[in-house]
């Protein structure tokens, strides 16, 4: 399956052609400050299953994670982990959304009280298990 994105002006695209490793939702403090919201919707691929094109910056939110997105328009698009190679995109930032099918919630520690989640599927209060 084919999954392809980009920013909101089309500077920066992308494209993966492989399954995701994941596919979750993160509530933790760090991601609600860089995408803007009450949580990071994200799938996770092999960082070299995805092409990047076009001018993505990127900065460190941890010393582990990088976070990368469109200088031009301010688009957060990706994070990458350093450690294990992986590329997450924004789910908000493929060109079909709906493609997205998260898995889990992680860090509901830090979740927004007013989100209710019934969804069904497993949350944990921070890392899932290994």
């Amino acid at each position: 399956m084919l999954y392809a994105g980009g920013c909101l002006c089309g500077k920066v695209r992308y494209r993966a052609e492989a399954a995701p490793v994941n596919e979750r939702v993160c509530h933790c403090r760090l991601c609600q400050k860089a995408v803007g919201a009450a949580f990071n919707a994200r799938l996770l691929f092999a960082g070299i299953d995805v092409a990047i094109e076009g001018p993505a910056r990127w900065s460190h939110s941890s010393p582990d994670l990088q976070r990368g997105f469109c200088p031009e328009c301010g688009t957060t698009l990706f994070t990458r982990r350093l450690s294990s190679g992986t590329v997450g995109v924004g789910s908000g930032t493929l060109d079909d959304p709906s493609q997205f099918r998260p898995r889990m919630h992680i860090f509901i520690s830090a979740k927004q009280p007013w989100l209710i989640l019934e969804d069904g599927l497993p949350q944990y209060e921070e890392w899932p298990p290994a």
